[in-house]
């Protein structure tokens, strides 16, 4: 059954105004009602309504006992609540008192110690450690989101207002409450610390601004904060530390503003407090220290005794003595001043101890004993001011009349109150230079022009005796509070303004009338209060009795019964009774003169900067004694406070301090409740609740009561028009539709429960009558069945009986029949026995006898046998005895002829073994004689042919230039035959010398001798071989020879292998021999080669030659006269020229087709098979040029510069795609090739090795003879060179260069694709509204699931869809897939992360609908991975383990049977202890209804995880993305296989250029 609810919130507590609260009507509370009742102990306790009886109602409590109560007083219980409490409390269905402390105490069993109450944040005080509330992880989370988009936390405080500043331009400020203990302070650091997070800037002394200003906080609380009754670090002053931002939002500068100082605690402090934390540290510091201050105890000292509480548990004074020196060191506090700053410590302390007596004069005083004077003394020395300034300031003062300066005595009480006025004035001035100080130190930006202001303050206090410090204190809170109410329904009216709802009526409730009582003038109680301290014979009696007759009459001023001088003020968080004992002496505040010239007269040069001279008019007006109050001084303070925070947007936290143990895990009710009201948070809710206290959106409203009327469960109607319907229908007036809420007045959201209530209540009589109906039946068919089985088991029970019955009978006979004939059987059995051993007897007698005769006879046969056998058996030992002696003595005989036989056949040993031994070395040198001849014969072979072959090519060569030089000479003949003709009558015959007949006839004489040579050569070779068919026969005898010892000399084949070896060695080293002699003649050769390019000069040479000779044969000397000289001079210039072509061109060259390479790879190449073409293109041209070996070159720094130009713009992912495919190719190939080279210089070489210019001019001219260039064509094995090169430093450079780029390029795409998702994300996580299509029936119903089904796969769709165009790129780009599945790897790693820390962080997404709605999103992406295969998807399903398994918990049914080990172990073993818990804390169904695990489990895991939160590390329950590069370059070799590059084509650009001919693809 659904609980109902009354909700007249106007007056739900006892506000300010003590308006009675909402009574209940009968209407919206029924029998089966569950509801709140108050309970003296916890506050509030739930139970359940049995019996209404007019205005009082009976009710079960869950405590076990039966209460009775008035309607009025009882408030309804949202059972349909969440089990893990709600994050903002303006959705609690019922917002009064017991719902309000509920939703908190849950909240906090679950270690949610932050909760929203609409734009304010509530923090309870957890007392232990929770780190991951408080870190990185966290803070990047709360970056950028909206105020209640994630849990509340504090961070998001803080975020709204650095936003609201960098949006508007306009101050914020933070209003951090609460009373001693509540963790104000905790709160402030942590602001602080986001705030830095945010906008941080490093410092000039290297702290950040931020630093410094938590750095301080240790001084400041040492000199500010002193335990109180309920915290053992109450700051006993206001702080408002302003962070400064520049124009960038960046933190330009700090201060620290404080306020209102309690004073009086320096002179009196009430048991069980202390005083400030300093007085302790010092009296309790090291030795040194305490005795250069002349200290002791802190029990010895006044202003310390006055409290018998001296230490706090777990403080160590002297340790915390030393911290606060050393904070001091870090804000900037010179040993110098410290020194100072103790020493006026410690004298305030002394002066605390100077006791007064009455002096002989009248009204006059002295120092009471010599201890007083010893402390006196003290007080002199550690002031260093002048010892009887001191004692007139002490015990006399100055009037000042018109006439002469009057100096009067002190009485005792009048020099104790200086004396106490002087220790205050010095702390004071102490504590505002120690702020001062701080300020200079962090430093302020004078041209900020916003800040956000943290104030950190002391909250409402209200004790059992409360003097002037509570009163100054409530009074702040006062202030505060009017602050905070306007703030509170201003943010309802914007509220009320966006949703366009008419708010005109609602009054605003306002404290005004409190702070008039007490500031007011001239009648305010601040004011008297001043007053009667102005004369001198008031007291706290007079004082009293002026507030009863000025404020009898008012509402807010209450006078006790039972005391004379007490009064009592109603704050709005409740009446405060106060005791004006010590009023009028801790309000006065004397400037006394005596004080401050003694003081600043001081020698120490830091007492006297405390007391600063003052300006003569000052000086002039203090002489008059004018009066000063601390009150007054207060209220000033107040108010610059309250402008400088009306002058900034507000945001506030309200800290809670859950029990006064100060322990974990204790939730006291009253406590938190007076804390409540103490912070305004109830106030704010009634302010609330004065307009429209509930607010539902149309989906909860419509999804909620949508069946009090059948229609809009019936029809397909917008959510909008469903809820207007149901207004309309349910006729609530007052009632507002917004544009997204709809908005209820008091009361009426009960009254909509009711009738929900009611109307469930008919459909759940229904539903009992159906199922008392089907039970009853089921009861009458089970019992019929029954009576029917019982009938069928009688009659088969009656028949069992007849059978057995029958059957014993027909046993009987039988039995009967066996026995008779057993006996008959017996007898004729004994008979027969009888004749049997009769007979026997007779048979055994005879055989007896029989047996008898046989054994004497075979006895008498054994005898006989035994003899004859030994007699026998002796016989034949003595013959066998005979026999051996005579064959011994015979064998004895033979063997000593065989020994004679042996011992001349052993002479005769010696010379055979001689033999054989001669036999055996003939057999090795005969063996070594043909291995030898073998070689000679291999040797002789190779050197044939080798010189056979070689002279073959030298003559083909010659005899090729012979055939050339012949045809052209004819051809030149022929010419100059024709010529001559022609010109035979105009030409004379002259004499021509020819200037190249030398070189013609060296040429020939050269062609000669190479003729000879050969000619020798053939001779040589015929002679070799004839010498060889001459050892080849002799071997072939000599081999015969030897066929007969081959098994003699198996043992000599091992030194023939090893001569083997030997002879292989010696081979190798003459195939090195040759080598060296063919480069030798490659040398020569090279030289023919290069007279080569001047072929046309030697033909035409040649052809003057025969022309010349032709001509001198027919003496026509005029045609030689005309035959013009200049051309053979021209080609001599020309050869010359080739000869000697200069270095210049070389590197015209090389620039030249280095900038045609750079142009090339600019363009777009594409890929050739999927080959990237730019990246074979340029190992290629680099391997040609061999720009690997050399030590300086430009050619790697220009196509870094052109990788990195292309890939300037990081959006373009195609681009990306296309270079990252060319950089990690080139990359595989350069890893592959390139080896770190060793010494240069080491090798030695028979030439010198051409010049980078050298060599890629060769490669220009073409590929010269005896340059091998399979690594370029790819025709060695494997598709690419295996030859590693010795690179120089330019190339080791350029693959680290190469590497670096191939991983930007990497990270820019990776980086690019989690941009493009992400905004998909945050929409992925939560299921989308739709409309009501769930409550439609029949065909409609199949046509609006369809369509909500395709709605909320959108995003995920679009996710899949957004990856696929990814995929689709990088696989038209060719990226290795290598790379492509690392990319996919990480990005699924970044949906995991990101899904699963909005998962822990938005409570609404813990639900079992967004469970399944996630759940369907993520198979989309595992049919991704499916259909991308492994080559490219690889492992990136398994990135999503710690989603998949939270959303698996999720959906899982039965979760309250779940046990820890299975949840941890077997559904979500990933998952820490700490992200089970998060989860299983957040769930709600919303399905089912169903609940989340059993506490006995959430126990479970608390108690798991109180044993971790030393750990930092297993305490975060959010994950961390991992932006690293995954790989190396090791790793893209390993997965990449061979490239074959020999077919690449190039691009038209170089295809046709001369110096890129090795680039064309080669024919086999």
């Amino acid at each position: 059954m659904s609980n109902f609810t009354l909700l007249s919130l106007s007056a739900i507590f006892s506000f300010s105004d003590h308006s009675p609260p909402p009574s209940a009507t009968a209407e919206n509370i029924i029998v089966g009602s569950h509801v709140w009742i108050e309970d003296p102990e916890i506050a509030w306790i739930d139970g359940q309504v049995t019996k209404i009886n007019g205005q009082e109602v009976q009710i079960d409590t869950t405590k076990g006992n039966s209460v009775v109560a008035k309607l009025s007083s009882i408030y309804p219980k949202d059972e349909d609540a969440p089990d893990g409490g709600v994050d903002d409390m303006t959705k609690l269905s019922y917002l009064h008192e017991p719902g309000v402390l509920q939703n908190l105490s849950t909240r906090y069993k679950l270690n949610e110690i932050y909760t929203y109450t609409g734009s304010i944040l509530i923090a309870i005080n957890p007392f232990q450690k929770l780190p991951h509330l408080y870190n990185s992880h966290m803070m990047q989370q709360y970056k950028g989101s909206q105020l209640g988009e994630l849990s509340p936390h504090v961070y998001a405080i803080a975020e709204v207002a650095y936003r609201a500043m960098i949006r508007e331009g306009k101050s914020n400020s933070i209003l951090v409450s609460g009373e001693s203990g509540a963790g104000k302070t905790e709160t402030t650091k942590q602001l602080m610390q986001y705030l830095a997070y945010l906008g941080g800037r490093k410092g000039t002394e290297g702290r950040t601004v931020e630093q410094q200003v938590l750095e301080s906080n240790p001084v400041l609380e040492a000199f500010g904060n002193a335990k109180t009754v309920r915290n053992n670090n109450s700051s006993r002053f206001g702080k408002f530390v302003e962070i400064q931002f520049d124009k960038q939002g960046r933190i330009s500068g700090a201060a620290i503003r404080t306020y209102l100082l309690e004073r009086s605690r320096v002179c009196q402090v009430s048991d069980p407090e202390r005083n400030y934390h300093c007085f302790y540290l010092l009296c309790g510091g090291p030795a040194e220290v305490v005795e250069k201050y002349k200290l002791g105890s802190s029990k010895t000292f006044h202003y310390l005794n006055q409290s018998k509480c001296h230490e706090l548990a777990g403080v160590n004074d002297t340790q915390e003595y030393i911290a606060t020196r050393r904070a001091m060191d870090i804000v900037g506090i010179s040993e110098t001043e410290q020194e100072a700053i103790f020493r006026v410590v410690a004298s305030i302390l002394h002066i605390g101890n100077i006791s007064f007596a009455k002096g002989s004069e009248v009204d006059s005083s002295i120092l009471k004993d010599d201890k007083s004077k010893f402390h006196f003394e003290t007080a002199v020395e550690l002031l260093k001011c002048d010892r009887k300034g001191l004692e007139d300031a002490l015990l006399k003062r100055v009037m000042v009349t018109p006439e002469e300066v009057i100096k009067r005595s002190l009485d005792p009480v009048a020099a104790v109150v200086g004396r106490d006025g002087l220790a205050k004035t010095l702390y004071s001035r102490l504590f505002d230079w120690l702020v001062d100080k701080i300020n200079t130190s962090i430093g302020q930006d004078p041209n900020s022009k916003s800040l956000i202001g943290v104030l950190d303050i002391y909250g409402f206090e209200s004790f059992k005796q409360n003097s002037f410090e509570q009163f100054c204190i409530n009074f702040t809170n006062e202030k505060l509070q009017q602050h905070f109410n306007q703030h509170v329904f201003k943010m309802e009216q914007e509220e009320y303004t966006k949703e366009a709802i008419d708010w005109s009526y609602i009054e605003f409730v306002d404290n005004q009338d409190v702070l008039d009582l007490i500031e007011k003038k001239p009648g305010g109680i601040i004011a008297l209060l001043d007053e009667a301290c102005m004369f001198p014979k008031s007291t706290h009696e007079t004082f009293s009795q002026k507030l009863y007759q000025t404020f009898k009459a008012h509402k807010r001023f209450v006078k006790p019964k039972l005391s004379r001088t007490d009064f009592t003020i109603a704050h709005y968080a409740g009446e405060v009774q106060y005791q004006s004992e010590q009023f009028l002496d801790k309000n006065k505040d004397y400037v006394v003169p005596e004080h401050q010239d003694l003081l600043s007269a001081s020698k120490c040069p830091f007492v006297a900067g405390l007391f600063p001279p003052l300006p003569e008019e000052t000086t002039k007006s203090s002489k008059s004694s004018k009066f000063s109050s601390i009150g007054s001084r207060f209220k000033v303070q107040l108010q610059q406070l309250m402008e400088t925070l009306n002058s900034t947007e507000p945001h506030y936290v309200r800290c809670v301090k859950p029990n006064n143990l100060l322990k974990p895990s204790i939730f006291e009710n009253v406590n938190i409740m007076q804390q409540l009201r103490c912070g305004g948070v109830l106030e704010a809710i009634r302010i609330s609740c004065a307009g429209y206290p509930t607010r539902k959106t149309f989906f909860e409203f419509s999804n909620r009561f949508a069946l009090l009327v059948p229609e809009v469960q019936e029809g397909n109607l917008e959510e909008k028009v469903a809820c207007e319907k149901i207004l309309k229908k349910m006729e609530l007036a007052g009632a507002q539709i917004g544009k997204t809420k709809v908005f209820l007045r008091a009361g009426q959201m009960a009254e909509l429960d009711a009738r929900r209530a009611l109307k469930l209540s008919g459909a759940a009589k229904i539903i009992q009558r159906k199922i008392r109906t089907y039970i009853t039946r089921k009861y009458f068919l089970a019992l019929r069945e029954a009576a029917i089985s019982v009938q069928a088991f009688s009659r088969g029970k009656l028949a069992c009986k007849l059978y057995e019955n029958m059957r014993r009978e027909d046993a009987s006979i039988k039995i009967q029949k066996k026995a008779r004939g057993h006996s008959a059987r017996m007898s004729y059995k004994n008979l027969r026995i009888s004749a049997v051993m009769v007979q026997t007897g007779i048979r055994a007698m005879s055989c007896r006898k029989e047996f008898r005769f046989k054994k004497r006879d075979t006895a008498a046969t054994t005898i006989q046998a035994r003899w004859r056998g030994h007699r026998c058996f002796a016989y034949y030992k003595k013959l066998i005895k005979a026999a051996i002696l005579t064959q011994c003595r015979w064998r004895g005989r033979v063997a000593r002829k065989e020994l004679r036989k042996l011992k001349m056949a052993a002479k005769e040993t010696g010379a055979l073994q001689e033999a054989k031994n001669k036999l055996e070395k003939t057999v090795e040198e005969l063996t070594w004689r043909m291995q030898l001849e073998k070689r000679m014969r291999t040797d002789l072979e190779e050197a044939k042919g080798q010189e056979i072959s070689k002279m073959q090519n030298s003559l083909e060569q010659m005899q090729a230039k012979i055939d050339e030089a012949n045809a052209l000479v004819v051809k030149e003949r022929e010419a100059a035959q024709k010529a001559i003709e022609e010109a035979a009558a105009a030409v004379k015959e002259t004499q021509v010398p020819v200037e190249d007949t030398a070189k013609i006839e060296e040429l020939s004489a050269e062609v000669e001798t190479l003729k000879s040579s050969l000619q020798s050569e053939k001779e040589r070779a015929d002679d070799l071989e004839r010498k060889n068919q001459a050892s080849e026969e002799s071997n072939e005898e000599k081999r015969q020879k030897l066929e007969e010892s081959e098994k003699k000399v198996q043992e000599l084949q091992r030194s023939c292998r090893s001569l083997d070896e030997k002879l292989n060695n010696l081979e190798s080293e003459n195939k090195v021999l040759r080598q060296q002699a063919l480069s030798i003649a490659e040398n020569s050769k090279a030289l023919q080669d290069l007279e080569a390019e001047n072929k046309n000069l030697r033909q035409k040479v040649l052809t003057m030659a025969q022309s010349h000779k032709m001509l001198a044969a027919n003496r026509s000397k005029s045609v030689i006269q005309d035959l013009p000289t200049p051309p053979i001079k021209q080609l001599k210039e020309q050869a010359a020229e080739v000869e000697e072509r200069p270095q210049k061109s070389l590197n015209e060259k090389q620039q030249e087709y280095q900038d045609l390479l750079m142009r090339c790879i600019a363009q777009h190449l594409g890929f050739s098979k999927g080959r990237p073409v730019a990246a074979c293109i340029i190992y290629k041209c680099l391997r040609q040029w061999r720009s690997f070996e050399v030590e300086r070159t430009s050619i790697f720094d220009r196509i870094i510069q052109t990788i990195g130009h292309a890939i300037e713009t990081q959006d373009n992912n195609e681009t990306l795609a296309y270079w990252l495919s060319n950089a990690s190719t080139l990359l595989l190939l350069l890893q592959r090739t390139l080896k770190a080279g060793g010494a240069a210089g080491v090798t030695p070489q028979f030439r010198r090795q051409p010049s980078l210019f050298g060599r890629m001019t060769q490669s220009f001219r073409g590929t010269p003879a005896g340059v091998d260039l399979s690594f370029a064509s790819g025709e060695s094995t494997g598709g690419v060179d295996t030859v590693q090169v010795e690179a120089k430093y330019p190339a080791l450079l350029f693959k680290q260069q190469l590497t670096a780029y191939v991983e930007k390029m990497y990270g820019m795409i990776r980086d690019n694709l989690k941009k493009e998702i992400s905004p998909l994300l945050g929409l992925c996580i939560q299921a989308p509204r739709i409309s009501r299509a769930s409550l439609i029936k029949g065909t409609a119903r199949t046509l609006a699931n369809a369509a909500a089904q395709e709605i909320l796969t959108a995003h995920w769709q679009g996710i899949v869809k957004n990856i696929e165009n990814f995929l689709n790129m990088l696989k038209s780009n060719h990226v290795p897939p290598f790379l492509v599945r690392k990319v996919f790897i990480q990005t699924f790693s970044f949906i995991n992360v990101q899904l699963f820390n909005s998962l822990l962080l938005r409570r609404e997404c813990c639900s079992f609908s967004n469970g399944e709605y996630v759940k369907n999103g993520l198979a989309e992406l595992e049919h991704w991975c499916y259909k991308a295969t492994d080559e490219y998807a690889g492992s990136a399903w398994d990135e999503l383990k710690h989603i998949r398994q939270a959303i698996g918990f999720l959906v899982i049914h039965q979760k309250p049977r779940k046990s820890l080990d299975e949840i941890s172990h077997d559904l979500c073993p990933v998952l820490s202890i700490q992200q089970l818990y998060r989860i299983s804390t957040m769930y709600w169904d919303d399905k089912y209804g169903t609940h989340s695990l059993s506490p006995d489990v959430i126990s479970a895991m608390r108690v798991l995880m109180t044993e971790d939160s030393n750990n930092a590390v297993s305490s975060s329950f959010l994950l961390d993305d991992d932006s690293s590069i995954p790989f190396s370059v090791e790793d893209i070799a390993k997965s990449m296989d061979q490239i074959a590059i020999s077919d690449i084509d190039p691009p038209p650009l170089i295809r046709e250029n001369a110096g890129f001919t090795f680039l064309l693809p080669r024919a086999d």
